[in-house]
């Protein structure tokens, strides 16, 4: 089996725990976990599930019953050298993937992670984001969560490997991330760390989240000394298969398989109004880079004063002191509004 620097590791042993649930069911969930936004373990959440008990039986089973649910649609896969020791990655540099790319059908996929996954000099296999929806709609109609309103939009990934490693990053949506083979860890960060983790610019992505430079097993503290203020404020849940770890938009996450087998599906969805679907605020941000970021400092300030006020303060309150019926662009949104503030945005940015 492939190791990692046990010493420089002994940090993610000694990280504090992410709280576990028992007997969780939709009722709990929205009571007792989704409200407080904080990462839970609902142990044993998809024990039930056939592919959880397929992968009991061992990996060609599950393989194959993967197989027999796909269509022939190529999909990612990830394939690297043993000496990166998993950890899918760019080069030291920057100018290159650590990692060869190619674009598979799931039955070939499948064979290529069963061929290799025992041998230590053989290279390392990946395949993440896997839309089940529209490669395995099958295995999704027979491995539910009942944790969501059946009529939550949603998008359904399959993350299949050997062992290996997913550098940390942050996802908008959020997340229930279900194992199904293998044992996982997950080390969580909350978003006020990003600067003590390293983060690369926003474009500069391996499958279009930023990712942390810094190797988790063996952290290099003279390149990357502020990640030892990051490390009290790690958190990490050990996932069995069968259990769903939530996770809250926006909370950076490590993902290691810690076997030389390990799949997993992921539910996504986003809270709050429809119209929210339609655009992020990753949106907002790169206009930001256009607006704000070379502004002189004192007058960025001034500017973050009115983002608090306008953005940030609890709903309705920067307006509160104005009637309803004068709130303009400030009132609840309407399909109108939201008109007028694209039309807006538009308009700006085509000068």
């Amino acid at each position: 089996m492939r190791q990692g620097c046990y010493l420089c590791r002994m940090w993610l042993d000694e990280a504090k725990k992410v709280q576990v649930f028992e007997g969780v069911d939709r009722q709990v969930f929205e009571r007792d976990i989704l409200p407080f936004q904080r990462p839970a373990i609902l142990k044993g959440a998809a024990r039930h599930w056939p592919a959880v008990a397929k992968a009991a039986e061992g990996a060609e089973v599950l393989c194959n019953y993967f197989s027999a649910h796909a269509n022939e649609q190529k999909i990612v896969f990830l394939s690297a050298k043993p000496e990166i020791d998993g950890r899918y990655s760019f080069s030291d540099d920057l100018r290159s993937l650590n990692h060869q790319q190619r674009q598979l059908p799931f039955s070939v996929i499948a064979g290529l992670l069963l061929r290799d996954r025992d041998d230590d000099s053989a290279p390392t296999h990946y395949a993440g984001g896997v839309p089940v929806q529209h490669i395995m709609p099958g295995v999704l109609a027979e491995n539910t969560l009942d944790l969501m309103p059946p009529d939550k939009p949603r998008q359904i990934s399959l993350w299949i490997g050997n062992k290996t490693r997913t550098a940390a990053h942050w996802d908008l949506p959020q997340n229930l991330a279900c194992v199904v083979a293998g044992k996982r860890r997950f080390t969580l960060f909350p978003i006020d760390q990003i600067d003590n983790l390293y983060i690369t610019p926003l474009d500069l992505t391996l499958a279009g989240q930023p990712t942390s430079l810094v190797d988790f097993y063996k952290p290099d503290f003279d390149a990357f000394p502020k990640f030892a203020d990051a490390i009290p404020h790690a958190e990490v849940a050990d996932l069995d298969p069968g259990d769903v770890l939530y996770l809250p938009s926006l909370w950076f996450h490590h993902v290691e398989s810690l076997e030389n087998f390990g799949a997993m599906i992921n539910f996504w969805w986003r809270e709050g109004p429809a119209y929210l679907n339609r655009s992020t605020p990753l949106t907002t941000l790169m206009h930001g880079l256009l607006t704000l970021r070379d502004l002189p400092l004192e007058e960025r300030l001034r500017w973050r004063t009115l983002f608090d006020h306008y953005l940030f303060q609890p709903e309705g309150e920067a307006v509160a002191h104005i009637p309803v019926h004068a709130r303009g662009l400030f009132g609840a949104m309407t399909p109108e509004i939201e008109k007028q503030l694209k039309a807006y945005v538009a308009q700006t940015l085509s000068r």
